[in-house]
């Protein structure tokens, strides 16, 4: 495993023309003896000549010349550009990332923090943490550019493949067709929500909805390296009337990652999550309306190539007794809602992932068997869209792609909304259960 680990880290260089471009523009501007040192050089030698009498007229004044500042026209390889090009490995030669929030766990667990035994099992998760906090610092980088060019006019399509396209070049993986999935890039298919509609809607090819300054699009990506997958999304709004619709829901998302933990039961969680919610309200157009949890929609444990695992972590009062386990791996997601707080299947579907249990069966259509191997190749059981197929050369696939569904082989997850009319607002971060405390991995400056 480690080997691998190793092999996957190194092997993440690869050589993007975007990536490639922006490090040939930095050494070009940042290496040794570049252009612009060699003209303050030449200048240095001038005021050295004029100084010592040189020069016609054998002029005893030293001439002051203005140095020329050095060449801007590159990517400085200690910084990312914007749109974010520059592979994140260059940034970090160490290859040490930032850590996430560390959160010493409470109560019967407060031995952990201290405890020598959970340190060293702490220590051999190293491999298992490095993976975690490259994806983890490749969504923030992502993140930071996001909040600035999502702005009223710019098409979704525009909005999902930019946020994709930074995610490819950041891990060094910018095209699905290398089949190597499972090393790192995309981990699912960019959610730009909607208004009432909560998730799983990402642009399929020909959509041409604009963002406009009225809508309230929650933004739902992850990163994975080896598989590891970090899974964290947040809300936009441009009119403050919506504040308190997303003070809500991120202040109880912050609840669930605070009563998260080793021994934690979900029930308990997911009452704790209602409680902050609720207990908010928003006013729209002189309408008051409570900010509803959307109770049939749940966070989730994650596992390696699997985004959700098994166990769901409720954000409503619940009498789920299970318990969160030193080792796992969660996202804590909530979704608030001005309308009835209940979600069902609508729109068009652009999801999909192929089965953790598929069944072997005979597939009697040709282009369903050819489309499962590049599913197989390029995805495993790593959820993807149909633009991704798109992206890979795919055609005239649907006929393949819904015999898959109905075989049970590929599972599709249709866009999740609420009523017409109403407003949903989501928020979520993915937290490490460490033997000695509890990381909220994919936290940041902006939440």
């Amino acid at each position: 495993m480690a080997a691998q680990t190793a092999d996957a880290l190194a092997n993440l260089k690869v050589k993007d023309p975007a990536v490639v471009a922006a490090s040939a523009e930095a050494a070009k501007s940042n290496g040794n003896g570049t252009k612009a040192e060699a003209e303050e050089s030449e200048d240095d030698e001038e005021e050295k000549i004029a100084a010592e009498g040189g020069g016609e007229g054998g002029a005893k004044k030293k001439r002051k010349r203005k140095k020329k500042p050095k060449s801007k026209g590159g990517a400085n390889p200690t910084k990312q550009t914007s749109p974010p090009r520059v592979l994140l490995s260059n940034l970090f030669p160490n290859q040490q990332y930032p850590h996430g929030e560390e959160v010493e766990y409470k109560d019967e667990n407060t031995y952990r923090t201290t405890s020598e035994e959970k340190r060293a099992l702490d220590r051999t998760n190293n491999d298992f943490l490095e993976e975690y906090r490259y994806g983890a610092e490749v969504h923030r980088q992502v993140r930071t550019w996001a909040h600035e060019f999502i702005q009223p006019g710019k098409t979704l399509t525009e909005i999902a493949e930019g946020i994709e396209d930074s995610v490819r070049a950041l891990t060094g993986h910018p095209g699905l067709e290398e089949g190597d999935n499972i090393k790192g890039g995309v981990a699912f298919p960019t959610g730009v929500n909607l208004d009432h509609i909560a998730a799983h809607y990402s642009p399929n090819a020909g959509n041409k909805i604009v963002l406009s300054k009225d809508n309230v699009m929650k933004v739902d990506y992850g990163v994975h390296i080896n598989g590891r997958i970090v899974d964290s999304a947040f809300t936009v709004a441009f009119d403050p009337k919506y504040d308190n619709l997303l003070t809500a829901v991120r202040e109880a998302t912050n609840t669930g990652i605070r009563e998260a933990g080793i021994d934690a039961r979900l029930g308990e969680i997911g009452e704790a999550i209602q409680e902050t919610m609720e207990s908010y309200e928003v006013e729209l157009n002189g309408e008051t309306f409570p900010v509803k949890c959307i109770r049939n929609l749940n966070g989730h444990d994650i596992r390696q190539h699997q985004i959700h695992g098994g166990k769901s972590v409720p954000i409503v009062k619940s009498n789920d007794q299970t318990k969160m386990e030193e080792g796992e791996v969660f996202a804590i997601e909530t979704f608030g809602s001005t309308g009835n707080g209940y979600v069902r299947d609508d729109l068009e579907t652009s999801h999909y992932a192929k089965r953790v249990d598929a069944p072997n069966v005979p597939l009697r259509i040709a282009s369903a068997s050819k489309l499962l191997n590049v599913i197989n190749r390029n995805f495993g059981t790593l959820p993807f869209c149909r633009r991704y197929l798109d992206r890979l050369g795919q055609e005239k696939y649907l006929l393949g792609l819904n015999n898959l569904v109905s075989s049970g082989i590929v599972e599709a997850y249709p866009p999740l909304v609420d009523k017409k009319g109403s407003y949903t607002a989501q928020f979520e971060h993915t937290i490490l259960l460490r033997p000695n405390v509890k990381e909220v991995i994919s936290r940041g400056d902006d939440y």
